[in-house]
């Protein structure tokens, strides 16, 4: 953290309105352990009749809602929430498990116009979404965390260098489909909550100190108002190492055992790297082998897996084999947009030209605003301008390409003036 971020924080911790319990910081200046929620851990609510009081209590609260999710990646197939932590004034902390209350949208719609507050939100609203909860209004702490300027932004972090607070973080990766949680576990979720609302407090007054306030709300409602992301096509060509598969038999064999693979997994409701790792697929799909001997022989098909196991492996090895050629998959997606920039030196040289000079003036930008360049302009944004520049290069035009691409008004504002220049000058 810099000089300035330092005293930011400092001051951040001493103006915090309506804080948490006892000073914020110890007497020597070290974070102070936060190891208990306020109230206590609050019981887990796995039927309706719990629900139904939830949802009264949060509809008398006033002001804002800290919203978290818990999910089970690594150990469970897909991203649903399985355990959904809330805290309010006036009605304190809640935990509510999706297994016994799948149905989250009567707590949604009592919460309908309040501002959500969440950290890093683009990870957790697709799981809520699912059980009914979506906000039309948010904060993120995360990303206010980014556009302020503080170099480390995970929860944890903001809090203590914020608030002067240590969180305990050892149960963020465990498998939250586990049931009964343990209590150490439930006391670590009610905790990423306690202390949202007034992280949430300090980095408004921090975002307004910097003159950053309306960029923040512009991209909290960007996120807000982002509808549901489409289903990713092709989704097997995301396999780990898949640059080392070339030919069309062997992508098809990847194609195969990846969508089996995943079938499987979504049965019996495991993460698919459990039922077969990428490296056992793309083994599979180099070696092209003959028979449930040879395949056995392959590095994750060994002595652990069952005879039947290998013979359903196998069955989709083969099913990829006896493929017409016509029925292969095409050796790549066509992109959308630009090609890689390492291309362009050699298939456009004045295009790489002004990628150059964009780069550089973007990044000059950033840093005299304090924020990664990222959060300023997206790089994909950059590239394509810098690609297919307007035909006449000017701050109107450059403003409606950018605001085309999806920059907020904020972003367009900042970058346009540096990337006339770039464009007109490299």
């Amino acid at each position: 953290m810099t000089d300035a971020q330092e005293t930011a924080a400092a001051a951040l911790r001493t103006t915090t309105g309506g804080g948490p319990p006892d000073d914020g910081v110890s007497s020597d200046g070290l974070p102070i352990p936060l190891l208990e929620p306020r109230e206590g851990i609050p019981p887990v609510v796995a039927d309706e009749a719990g629900l139904a009081q939830v949802i009264a209590a949060f509809a008398a609260g006033t002001g804002p809602v800290a919203v978290d999710a818990e999910r089970a990646s690594g150990y469970r197939y897909g991203q649903r929430a399985y355990l959904v932590q809330l805290r309010r004034e006036g009605a304190g902390s809640a935990l509510i498990d999706p297994v016994g209350c799948p149905d989250l949208s009567g707590l949604g719609e009592v919460l309908a116009g309040t501002e959500w507050i969440l950290h890093a939100a683009t990870q957790d609203l697709p799981c809520l979404r699912e059980i009914g909860m979506l906000p039309t209004t948010l904060f993120d702490t995360e990303l206010a965390g980014r556009l302020a300027g503080f170099p480390r932004v995970g929860l944890g972090a903001m809090v203590e260098s914020v608030l002067g607070y240590a969180l305990e973080k050892g149960h963020s990766a465990v498998d939250w489909s586990t049931r009964p949680l343990p209590e150490p576990w439930l006391r670590y979720a009610a905790l990423d909550v306690e202390l949202l609302v007034d992280l949430r407090d300090a980095l408004e007054k921090e975002l307004d100190r910097q003159g950053k306030l309306e960029w923040a709300h512009q991209e909290f409602d960007a996120i807000a108002a982002a509808p549901p992301a489409p289903p990713r096509k092709d989704p097997w060509r995301r396999t780990s190492g898949m640059h080392k598969v070339r030919r069309r038999r062997q992508m098809a064999v990847v194609r195969e055992l990846w969508t089996t693979r995943d079938r499987i997994a979504q049965r019996r409701d495991v993460s698919p790297g459990k039922v077969l790792g990428d490296a056992a697929i793309v083994e599979a799909a180099l070696a092209l082998p003959v028979n449930v001997h040879a395949l056995s022989a392959l590095p994750g098909y060994g002595q652990r897996m069952g005879r039947r196991q290998l013979e359903q492996w196998m069955a989709a090895v083969d099913r990829a084999k006896a493929l017409p050629d016509s029925e292969l998959p095409q050796p790549g997606q066509t992109p959308s947009g630009p090609p890689p920039p390492r291309s362009w030196a050699e298939k456009d040289p004045e295009a790489a030209a002004r990628l150059s000079a964009a780069r550089a003036a973007v990044s000059a930008l950033a840093e005299q605003l304090k924020l990664p360049q990222e959060n300023l302009i997206t790089p994909d944004t950059v590239r394509r301008l810098c690609w297919e520049p307007p035909q006449r290069v000017a701050a109107d035009t450059v403003a409606e390409a950018l605001t085309g691409y999806g920059a907020r008004p904020w972003q367009v504002e900042q970058v346009t003036p540096v990337l006339v220049t770039a464009l007109t000058t490299a």
